[in-house]
């Protein structure tokens, strides 16, 4: 086993890695770039945590998995010492690790070296994402004694939106519960930043377009992007809010959650673990799983009410953001279900050609980039994102700069 020391990223040393942390509500995700952020070297993760299908997977860089096996993680704590335990037996060094942070509070945007004073700060916004923060900062510390000597870059998913301006930000609701934070922030910023800087690598005009990117997957959520700034987005304090979800409820009317604590008496840790977990696509169909759904559709009336009830909210919310930019140039569907489920897209695009939407079926079908029609007014795109590139670009950037 090599020493552990303090590393310098160096173009030449072909062993060093950056390694990108991504810790989700019930899997992590890890992967391993070189020190130029050329391109994806290793990627891993442990999905099912706390359940029986709980699963340790690797790929190298050409999408080979080199390792699929079932584990026992009941925690995202055992998975994150898994992880350690199999990254210390492999033969290369880590320069630098970078870690997706889902809430930043309303002072930290840029991406940030992790100190105790940064630490102690989050650790006083937690009741703003407390089913993500305390598992994201645990992660931190613990990855930090396995690994003292290297630099963690804390990256936050809230930054793309915070130049939201005032009137989408700010709730209808005393001024004093925005001085503990109560603000509409966003998520999925690292996902939005990256297809964002994928179409500006393609066309640089598309800062001047008007463009909604459609992020979803097992949590999802729509940006309204006008002139490359986030207008608004369809989450809000928590990333329970807005679209429905596989296992979160999406928005609510406030009766509701009024009615849950009255007529139930519902304790606030019920409501939370009500909303976040056992709500959404699993509330209708008993599985948030998109695929199964999918496969179930014609047979299983429950799943096509499931699949019904996500297409309409996104056909919906795409509708109420088009008219918040005034108009609509661009839809770009990404996340694991925008970017691969032909059938979904196809069921929020139907009945969209007032909007200018046209879809070409052959093209959706084959999940090409491009799924619109020559005709259709507003460009389609269908593109993978990769929200942990731009962890390690950031983490790069971050680490070089502070070495200079």
């Amino acid at each position: 086993m090599p020493s552990r020391r303090r590393f310098v990223l160096m173009t030449d040393r072909q062993d060093m890695r950056i390694l990108v942390i991504n810790c989700g509500s019930s899997s992590l995700k890890f992967s391993l770039y070189g020190p130029a952020v050329t391109g994806l070297l290793i990627s891993g993760s442990i999905s099912g945590i706390g359940e029986s299908s709980c699963r340790f997977k690797v790929s190298d860089q050409h999408g080979l998995e080199v390792i699929d096996q079932q584990c026992h993680c009941a925690t995202m704590g055992s998975a994150v010492k898994l992880t350690i335990n199999w990254l210390k037996s492999q033969p290369f060094q880590i320069a630098a690790i970078g870690h997706r942070l889902v809430q930043g509070g309303p002072d930290h945007r840029d991406p940030e070296l992790i100190n105790g004073d940064l630490l102690r700060q989050l650790a006083e916004f937690v009741y703003l994402a407390p089913n993500h923060l305390p598992d994201e900062l645990a992660t931190i510390k613990t990855i930090g004694s396995a690994f003292p000597t290297i630099p963690q870059v804390a990256c936050f998913d809230t930054a793309f939106h915070q130049d939201m301006p005032a009137y989408v930000k700010h709730y209808p609701l005393p001024a004093a519960y925005q001085h503990k934070g109560l603000l509409k922030y966003g998520f999925h910023g690292q996902s939005y930043a990256y297809i964002l800087q994928k179409l500006g690598e393609e066309d640089p005009a598309v800062n001047s377009k008007k463009v909604i990117i459609a992020h979803l997957g097992n949590g999802a959520s729509m940006a309204a992007v006008d002139q490359g700034t986030c207008l608004d987005t369809t989450m809000g304090l928590s990333p329970m809010g807005g679209l429905v979800m596989s296992t979160r409820s999406g928005d609510l009317d406030p009766g509701v959650i009024l009615f849950l604590l009255k007529q139930y008496q519902l304790s606030v840790t019920d409501l939370d673990e009500l909303l976040s977990r056992r709500s959404g696509l699993t509330a209708i169909a008993g599985t948030g799983d998109m695929e199964e759904l999918l496969d179930k559709e014609a047979t299983d009336s429950k799943s096509a009410l499931a699949i019904q009830v996500f297409c309409y909210q996104a056909k919906k919310q795409i509708g109420a953001l088009a008219a918040a930019l005034g108009g609509l140039d661009l839809l770009v569907f990404t996340g694991g279900i925008g970017a691969n489920s032909p059938g979904i897209r196809e069921h929020i695009c139907r009945d969209m050609n007032f909007l200018g939407i046209e879809l070409n079926p052959r093209a959706n079908l084959k999940n090409q980039e491009t799924i619109s029609l020559n005709t259709s007014r507003v460009a389609v795109r269908a593109l993978p994102t990769h929200e942990e590139l731009m962890i390690a670009k950031a983490v790069h950037q971050i680490i070089n700069t502070n070495q200079n």
